[in-house]
């Protein structure tokens, strides 16, 4: 037996050495992107676009190249939080992303429809395809950092993502409730069949602080988020106010110009 090369794919002998065919997709030819951070959250309704956006918005800040692949087909909400209403163009060669005021890339279903108010009435498998196309057709050009906006939970979208992107890391959006533990635990989980790490764990709505006097006050009791990253071994955590500012950014599609350090530890760890 000659000595194995580890080259499986010239290779026709089932030897223990033998690795499964990958399924990541290459992205367009014309693309170049160093770094993918996902943004997964275990159930919907705790903010993971808005911090996806948060995170792209320090990204671009401190000089990065900048995109952000908003996965989440059936709520997108990414456009609307930059305050994107113009179409995604496309030409022979392949799609390109639309760029927010300040210059970050993004791509979402909200921006190939007639209508941003139209629902997108698909089924699991065309929906993931859709979200494989826009890593594979749209033309990124040159991205430092890509955040991916992910729908909640461990289905067909999700899979298709770990499955076909090669992913740096995820970063798991919660809020404090609870069931907090069981729902971070099954993302974790899904994270460790992927072989994707986890990078940080951000906790939403953690509290709030009093205009009057300053003081943070936590409607859902005190925050468990450090006693939770450390069962689990994840390395950065950050936790974010309930913030009628921070809200209203979003809504009005100016969360570019958001002010506040939330983030900051967390985005110097994992970028």
């Amino acid at each position: 037996m000659s000595e194995c090369n580890h080259d499986c794919s010239n290779c026709s002998a089932n030897c223990g050495e033998r690795r499964a065919e990958s399924l990541l997709a290459k992205p367009h030819e014309l693309s170049q992107i160093k770094k993918v951070i996902g943004v997964v959250s275990g159930k919907g309704g705790v903010g993971k676009s808005s911090v996806t956006s948060l995170l792209a918005v320090l990204a671009n800040r401190a000089g990065y190249s900048t995109a952000v692949l908003d996965a989440d087909i059936t709520g997108p909400s990414i456009p609307k939080a930059f305050g994107i209403h113009e179409k995604a163009l496309a030409s022979e060669e392949g799609i390109y992303p639309v760029f927010s005021k300040t210059g970050i890339a993004t791509m979402s279903v909200n921006l190939l429809l007639e209508n941003e108010s139209d629902p997108v009435v698909w089924r699991g498998p065309v929906i993931a395809g859709c979200v494989k196309q826009f890593w594979t057709d749209v033309i990124w050009n040159k991205v430092d950092l890509m955040f991916i906006d992910m729908p909640p939970g461990t289905g067909d979208v999700p899979l298709t993502v770990f499955q076909s992107i090669p992913l740096d890391g995820i970063i798991i959006v919660t809020s404090p409730q609870e069931l907090v533990t069981m729902i971070v635990e099954k993302a974790v989980k899904m994270a460790k069949l992927m072989n994707v790490p986890v990078l940080g764990l951000v906790e939403n709505f953690s509290y709030f602080e009093c205009p009057d006097c300053g003081k943070k006050h936590y409607p859902y009791g005190e925050s468990s988020i450090e006693k939770t990253a450390e069962a689990f071994g994840i390395p950065a955590t950050a936790r974010l106010p309930i913030n009628r500012k921070l809200a209203a950014a979003c809504d009005e599609g100016m969360i570019e110009l958001f002010e506040g350090d939330w983030l900051d530890e967390l985005f110097s760890k994992i970028c």
